[in-house]
């Protein structure tokens, strides 16, 4: 499968031809529980868990998430494209700007979580990075690395979650347990694994979710549903038996 960007239009291909067409502001969703809204989304920002410096920034149905460390920011997802504007009103908020965003990590490659890499590439001077196995399926104007499991980046650990994609990342703030789970992991109805209806591989999307399991976390923050700050560990680990 090939993808290619025209003007804000990207066409996705195959040998048999074009299998789909997104659009500037059209949202492909991940996830079936929270359906797609073409308006603007109205950003808001708190804080996901006490005095870690992450805050998570709403956009609509999903979720981007940044991370504040001194003089320096990182952005964990971009959103569906049309949410640049958002993201930046979302770094204001949590006492950031563009000029302090020297990291971008994008979880996977699906329009809702990467969709806007291309507003935030003109106004930061900042890496570009996602998983190894997704880093071809973004096209981009931005220069996006390849990320391997284990891999350090702004003192993040990156942690290889394939299934939803095959490159998908989550990464894991060791010092204080923060584990951003992009969509290896969602909480609309409850602490979830991969949306089957979105997953590529179901069985490396079940074998992610017990990798996770087996790390020390204190809190989920999804790319859809609430942050998960109490408990988290607990209900992962039970997630995981259960599967």
């Amino acid at each position: 499968m090939t993808a290619h960007r025209i003007n804000r239009r990207l066409f996705v291909t195959s040998g048999a031809g074009v299998l789909g067409l997104a659009v500037y502001n059209t949202i492909t969703a991940c996830s079936k529980s929270s359906p797609p809204s073409t308006a603007e989304p109205a950003p808001s920002v708190a804080a996901t868990q006490e005095n870690t410096g992450w805050k998570r920034v709403t956009l609509g149905f999903v979720s981007a998430y940044v991370l504040v460390r001194g003089k320096e920011a990182a952005v964990v997802d971009t959103g569906t494209p049309g949410s640049g504007e958002s993201i930046h009103t979302g770094l204001q908020a949590a006492g950031a700007d563009w000029a302090t965003v020297k990291h971008v990590l994008i979880t996977h490659y699906h329009q809702d979580h990467a969709g806007g890499v291309d507003e935030l590439f003109p106004h930061v001077k900042a890496s570009f990075y996602t998983g190894a196995a997704d880093a071809g399926n973004i096209v981009s104007d931005a220069d996006i690395k390849p990320l391997d499991d284990g891999a350090d980046v702004f003192g993040l650990r990156i942690v290889s979650t394939p299934g939803h994609t095959a490159g998908h990342i989550s990464i894991l703030d060791t010092s204080t347990g923060t584990l951003v789970a992009g969509d290896a992991l969602r909480t609309q109805n409850g602490l979830e694994g991969s949306d089957p209806q979105f997953t590529a591989d179901e069985t490396a999307a079940i074998a992610s979710v017990k990798k996770l399991a087996g790390l020390d976390v204190k809190a989920i923050l999804p790319g859809h549903g609430e942050p998960l700050t109490s408990g988290a560990k607990e209900a992962l680990q039970k997630l995981a038996a259960s599967l």
